[in-house]
């Protein structure tokens, strides 16, 4: 799949400088874009796109197929008509972090946009939101009925709600149907005009001759309309209650392991179903991204199933997963998956076998690169073509701060690898990804920035106080637009003149 050299940035539509309390896919991304181009970048990653429910993490979201209302333009339904100008509220003020609650609040004008577009709204645009509904219907009527029912429980998780409703008893669903169903106007407005402006951008992006790349996390949240709506395909109980959830086991890193929480997957039914749910999962995220990275590949070739009475992941037990019929199915559906599989930690050999088998490319952290002698995977002189190099990732503290944070012996490892005295920290590694074999590059604008740990995105582990960061207007500037493309340039990766992508 990755059979050119070229280089990205890793950045998530919240960081986005902009009037909201939240980056948006307005004006703000447009011109991320064009920086995308001006700086020789040929792709955009992100994080994944859901909507976010606790610790407003986009890994657990309420569903795996679903937009993030809050970052829809408020600028653009100006522009569509379902939103005056006058209603626009201020511009927030310029800071670095990402306001959630505020917002929050936002989304009071999205239910005044809603009404006028319901009842203002012209025959063609109509026609372009019952057609979205009709061919979304697979996901969207249960993802809408979910919102529109948990916001009528007081946010309580679905096991709590009625017990015909948690049954999905279809009298009963059509009852609360029909009582909610202004509610769920309201939400299948918001999946509207949230892939309506995705489309959109992607289109921009795509006719400028930049990828869009794409994140999808293996499992999904407990309180998600996919769980509540496909109950049979998880670890559930008779009280639908989780019985075997997904973390990892004790490593270097945590001697408890990570409990993540999220229910496992019943592989023997989704094998019965002919994996007619990741078809459907991989399909729309394909129609999203023009590149998908997996995130936890190796859940693929087995899971870490912890007894969900379990407090922490001490005593799990691994299960085997059959992802190798899964990814022929995908690819007989298919045909060649540009998609990334997120290979980091404690990688088996069958982990390795299967990413091998579907030819797909791996990640190469160089953070992770200096501590352990030749042989470590992710030292330069061991990455692979078909792969992607990172200086790390949005789990990563900011090079910088990595960089400040190592003793002196784990800084002279660094200079006598790479045989430069890296005062210029985080572009001596930034250069060094650029130049590595690996075909795609992608580096956090965090460390475009030189940023410091304050504006690191997520801490695993901790539960408040991530994906908060938010890039400031006028921080590309010229000197750093010019010095990035001149480093792509130099390392064979630098994007094509936009003026001959165009024609």
């Amino acid at each position: 799949m990755l059979k050119t050299r070229r280089s990205g940035v890793l950045l998530h539509p919240s960081s986005l400088p902009g009037p909201q309390a939240i980056g948006t896919l307005g004006q703000e991304a447009y011109d991320f874009i064009d920086w995308l181009i001006e700086a020789g970048q040929a792709v955009w990653q992100i994080l994944p796109l859901g909507p976010t429910g606790y610790g407003d993490c986009p890994y657990s979201c309420y569903s795996a197929f679903a937009g993030n209302p809050l970052l829809i333009s408020l600028e653009k339904l100006v522009a569509t008509g379902d939103l005056q100008s006058s209603k626009l509220p201020a511009a927030v003020p310029i800071n670095n972090h990402v306001d959630f609650p505020a917002a929050e609040k936002q989304l009071n004008l999205l239910r005044l946009a809603s009404l006028n577009f319901y009842e203002l709204s012209t025959a063609k645009r109509r026609q372009k939101f019952e057609q979205f509904c009709r061919q979304q219907a697979y996901w969207l009527n249960d993802y809408c009925f979910f919102q529109s029912m948990r916001e009528l429980q007081q946010n309580r998780g679905w096991q709590q709600w009625p017990e015909e409703v948690r049954q999905r008893e279809q009298q009963a669903l059509h009852k609360w149907g029909m009582q909610l169903q202004d509610e769920i106007a309201w939400h299948k407005y918001l999946q509207f005009v949230f892939f309506e402006q995705w489309f959109e951008l992607k289109a921009y992006a795509n006719n400028k001759g930049v990828e869009i790349f794409g994140d999808l996390p293996i499992f999904v949240a407990e309180n998600s309309a996919d769980v509540w709506a496909n109950r049979r395909l998880f670890y559930l109980d008779e009280n639908d209650q989780p019985t075997l959830v997904a973390g990892v086991p004790p490593d270097y890193f945590s001697k408890t392991g990570q409990r993540w929480g999220n229910p496992l997957y019943n592989w023997e039914t989704m094998i019965e179903e002919d994996f007619s749910w990741w078809l459907a999962r991989i399909r729309w995220n394909l129609q999203l991204f023009d590149i998908v990275r997996i995130d936890h590949f190796r859940g693929f070739a087995a899971s870490w199933a912890i007894p969900a009475a379990e407090k922490t992941a001490i005593n799990g037990s691994w299960i085997d997963v059959p992802g190798e019929q899964l990814f022929q199915r995908l690819q007989t559906e298919f045909g060649e998956l540009p998609i990334i599989a997120e290979d980091l930690g404690v990688i088996t050999e069958d982990v390795e076998q299967l990413r091998e088998q579907f030819k797909l490319p791996g990640m190469k952290i160089l953070q992770f690169a200096f501590d352990s002698g030749p042989e470590n995977p992710y030292l330069p002189h061991n990455h692979r073509v078909n792969s992607v190099i990172y200086t790390g990732t949005h789990d990563n503290n900011t090079t910088l701060a990595w960089w400040r944070a190592l003793d002196s012996e784990g800084k002279e490892q660094v200079k006598e690898y790479l045989k430069r005295p890296c005062r210029d920290m985080p572009w001596t590694l930034v250069e060094t990804a650029l130049s590595s074999v690996a075909n795609l590059a992608i580096i956090p604008l965090q460390d475009i920035l030189s940023l410091d740990g304050k504006s690191r995105m997520n801490k695993p582990g901790t539960a408040r106080g991530n994906w908060q960061w938010r890039n400031l207007p006028n921080q590309l500037n010229r000197e750093i637009t010019t010095q990035l493309r001149h480093v792509s340039h130099l390392y064979g990766r630098l994007l094509c003149n936009p003026t001959e992508t165009q024609k």
